[in-house]
């Protein structure tokens, strides 16, 4: 009986084991298509995903600016992709030395904070690995369907803008250049065919022929006019795994979201303003000179409902991320807290031990009263 026992369990965990596999193979052979301000299609039957994606947003008032930087992983050989935007847009390549600028004026500042007694991880409470934790720490109506305004080359990127009337009308384009474009896409590019916005498609592929697209991409710098500052995401709800986003947000003043578009509450990492004065991020923040560095997290990208509105924060308050590390506070490599206590401890001794001499030490005679 127990042998069966043992054998029932075993074959369950079994088949346990089975699921979980195919499960995961299931999502490695699936095509990644969302990345976040737009969307990636394999050429092919192959996959690629975005691992990494950082965008900048410049408004001045009336125009926005939008640099961004993919990193790509996967086996597709040729990949398109696809970023809707409210007006016609001007492409060029930008400087990959502006995200490096932007990782060291928004890092976290590292300061130390000393504490009196000990600690997880302080002698003698030695249980935790002794680390300290971070937060975490951003067309007109009645054209044709489809037609394109504009094709150009920089660098891996075939670049065309396009204008649609019709979502499936991108098909045209797509297919000439070997692609394909997925049902659930179509659908999620309807909203932006009806608020009459345009497109950049872009048409990624390797240096060498063969080869798969992976690595960081040369960053992308598109300018278009707009009277209130966006950032897309809708294509983002087509994601099969969480997204994070990364935003930094150049303006006159401090910006946010307008809401959380389906998403965690959105968390500033960074705010003040631009003292750099010369470099690419002096060069893309003149006449925008407020920095705000923004993260959010989307665990069920299919809640996703919108776009990025961005907005005007109630004061250009500064803001930049402080992490701790917690010592120990010492003398000469002792701690304190053992000095303190050891010199208690023998004061207190000391006057026991003094008390105690008194109690036991005799007292004199006192002489006999006189009488008379």
């Amino acid at each position: 009986m127990a042998d069966l026992l043992r054998g029932g369990v075993r074959r369950r965990a079994l088949t346990v084991v089975l699921a979980l596999l195919a499960l995961q193979l299931g999502q490695l052979a699936a095509p990644a298509w969302a990345c976040g301000c737009g969307a990636m299609v394999p050429g092919d039957a192959r996959r690629v995903a975005v691992g990494r994606e950082e965008s900048v947003v410049r408004w001045d008032g009336t125009d926005e600016q939008v640099v961004m930087r993919l990193t790509v992983d996967g086996d597709a050989e040729r990949v398109a992709w696809i970023m809707p935007v409210p007006r016609r847009a001007t492409v060029r390549l930008g400087d990959p030395g502006l995200f490096d600028e932007l990782h060291e004026v928004t890092a976290p500042v590292h300061r130390t904070r000393y504490h009196f007694w000990p600690q997880d991880g302080d002698w003698p409470l030695v249980t935790g690995d002794g680390t300290v934790g971070a937060p975490r720490p951003p067309g007109a109506a009645g054209g044709p369907p489809v037609s394109v305004v504009g094709r150009q080359r920089l660098g891996p990127f075939d670049v065309a803008r396009l204008t649609a009337t019709d979502p499936g009308a991108l098909d045209g384009w797509l297919d000439s250049n070997g692609f394909a474009l997925p049902p659930r896409l179509t659908g999620a590019l309807r909203p932006y065919v009806q608020k009459r916005w345009e497109y950049v498609a872009v048409k990624l592929t390797p240096q060498t022929t063969g080869t798969a697209l992976t690595g960081a991409l040369d960053p992308l710098h598109l300018t278009f006019r707009t009277d209130r500052p966006v950032y897309p995401m809708r294509l983002s709800r087509l994601a099969g795994t969480p997204q994070s986003l990364g935003l930094y947000v150049l303006a006159a003043h401090r910006m946010e979201p307008a809401s959380g578009i389906g998403g965690e509450r959105p968390r500033v990492t960074y705010a003040g303003r631009v003292t750099a004065r010369t470099g690419p991020l002096a060069e893309l923040a003149a006449g925008t000179p407020f920095l705000t560095a923004i993260g959010q997290e989307f665990p069920y990208p299919e809640r996703i409902r919108g776009d990025h509105e961005l907005r005007r924060a109630r004061a250009d308050d500064t803001f930049q991320q402080v992490i701790y590390e917690d010592r120990l506070r010492t003398v000469a490599g002792v701690p304190v807290w053992l000095v303190t206590v050891t010199a208690a401890l023998t004061a207190a001794m000391a006057t026991a031990a003094v008390l105690a001499v008194r109690r036991t030490r005799p007292r004199p005679e006192q002489p006999p009263a006189p009488t008379g």
